[in-house]
């Protein structure tokens, strides 16, 4: 019994395979359940107790044997794979990757830091849940004054006191209270007001507003400012000042582009006349500076204020200025190409 177990031994060291078949039906022949390894360790209780010793170990041996022989050969024939049934074809094209896109009003707001950036403006961030004196008070509008009606606003309602930012104007309060002049800065963010939802306007909206003190800053000053912002972005350098109000600037003014009349789109943007308003705009008001702290009889400035949302809105002609919050797919795709 133990010289037959020598011979499979041997025939199990020679043995070779080229296939995946071979081998499993050589491991089913000496491992499987019905295989010779099981065959013999039965007869291990019929060997004489002086050959038991020799036999088992004959048997261990023949078993350890045919385990690395099998592991040799699925080794050796996976490493004889092509390349290509591991790894697919090489040569194939590639997965495409999904670009994102970048929303519309991340566009302009970027384009917009950009070129107020690049005249030295820096760019300052506020809280949107505000106090009553940051939004209204230092900004010239004390309690009861009747210009405050010209902006419906959320108010928090356990606290009258809170409530959520109607323009980032606040942000320039609170720049100017922890800064000396001379400052220069814009305050991107997004503002709320109390408004109805329609395709003209929305309960909240994005804006930039802008800052600049310094000692004699004049009006020529916001005007060249303004000048430089529009040809920059619109690409077109015909702008007006039409005098408006506001309480935070005197004198104030309304801002229009030229933006021309040379399609249907421009007659219908325009009402045919082709200006367009953009913002609004003026030199800060003496009391909104003391009420933050800098000395009016030293210091003036100017200030200015746009709507993000309407840029974009014109940039892109787009219609209505709810696709830009309803995040839909199919309006935002048209934006991939943009960086």
């Amino acid at each position: 019994m133990i010289d037959q177990l020598r011979e499979h031994i041997e025939a199990v060291r020679a043995f070779s395979a080229e296939t995946p078949e071979a081998i499993e039906a050589f491991r089913i022949k000496y491992l499987g359940k019905k295989g010779l390894l099981n065959t013999f360790f039965q007869e291990l209780k019929n060997i004489p107790n002086d050959q038991k010793k020799d036999f088992g170990q004959a048997v261990n041996e023949l078993k350890v044997a045919a385990t690395e022989k099998i592991a040799t050969l699925r080794e050796g024939l996976q490493a004889g794979e092509p390349s290509e049934n591991l790894f697919g074809d090489l040569t194939r094209p590639g997965e495409p990757l999904l670009l994102g896109a970048r929303h519309p009003v991340s566009i302009v707001r970027n384009q917009i830091i950009d070129i107020f950036s690049s005249i030295g403006f820096t760019v300052s961030e506020g809280p949107e849940i505000e106090d009553d004196w940051h939004n209204f008070t230092a900004l010239n509008l004390p309690e009861h004054h009747p210009a405050r009606d010209m902006q419906d606003t959320f108010f928090i309602q356990t606290d009258p006191d809170i409530l959520l930012r109607t323009h980032t104007s606040s942000v320039q309060v609170r720049y100017m209270e922890n800064h000396t002049p001379p400052i220069r800065t814009i305050s991107p963010g997004r503002v709320y007001r109390n408004e109805a939802i329609s395709a003209r306007s929305h309960c909240f909206f994005h804006q930039v507003e802008g800052l600049y003190i310094d000692k004699g800053v004049s009006f020529a000053d916001l005007k060249q400012t303004l000048q430089y912002f529009t040809t920059a972005l619109f690409g077109k350098s015909k702008i007006r000042l039409r005098p408006s109000y506001f309480p935070f600037t005197e004198p104030s003014a309304e801002v229009d582009v030229y933006w021309g009349l040379e399609s249907e789109t421009d007659y219908r943007m325009t009402k045919g006349t082709g200006w367009l308003e953009i913002m609004g705009c003026g030199m800060v008001d003496p009391n909104v500076l003391d009420n933050c702290g800098i000395d009016s009889r030293e210091y003036s400035g100017f200030a200015f204020g746009m709507g993000i949302d309407r840029i974009a809105l014109l940039l892109y002609q787009v219609s209505d200025i709810r696709l830009l919050s309803e995040n839909d797919l199919r309006f935002l795709k048209q934006f991939k190409s943009i960086v």
